[in-house]
């Protein structure tokens, strides 16, 4: 994967993401996806570019439990998001709907950086930097429901929850 990092915080929390006053587009998730992130840089979504990634600092999507906040961020075309630590019901959440979602020392990216993640060999390279970040790469059953498309696509495929 290869992108542009956009730089947030700590503590994005979902309702950052998915603002709370935009509940009645719920039910239109391209319409939602052009507020993603708006409170926190309203530049995010006009400009964002498919396989931009998204970078937090740590607790990245505290807050409620909706699954809106990551599908937006996939919708906007983010190819994951990179946080010192994430809100467990988040991180689920994001691999659910197919989001690639990376615990891993963020504070040497700024924006604009251009990086290069090798998301199974839990390698990322500031390209721009000329630096290398190491990060646990995720366990094989949570990256095959990513490699599917996430959950639902991941039980299309296999009936049920087949991990192995």
């Amino acid at each position: 994967m290869r992108g542009k990092v956009w730089k947030f915080g700590d503590n994005i929390s979902t309702d950052l993401i998915a603002a709370g006053r935009f509940y009645h587009l719920r039910s239109n998730m391209p319409e939602l996806a052009k507020h993603c992130l708006e409170d926190a840089d309203p530049n995010f979504a006009p400009n964002a570019k498919p396989g931009d990634f998204v970078v937090g600092g740590r607790n990245f999507g505290l807050g409620s439990s909706r699954e809106h906040a990551p599908i937006t961020i996939k919708m906007v075309g983010a190819g994951a998001v990179l946080a010192q630590s994430f809100a467990r019901i988040f991180y689920r959440n994001a691999v659910n709907v197919g989001l690639p979602v990376i615990e891993c020392d963020t504070t040497q990216f700024d924006a604009g950086d251009q990086l290069d993640i090798d998301l199974a060999g839990g390698v990322i390279k500031d390209v721009t930097k000329g630096i290398t970040v190491t990060f646990h790469p995720m366990e094989d059953a949570m990256r095959r429901i990513l490699d599917d498309g996430g959950l639902v696509e991941h039980i299309k495929k296999h009936g049920d929850f087949a991990i192995s």
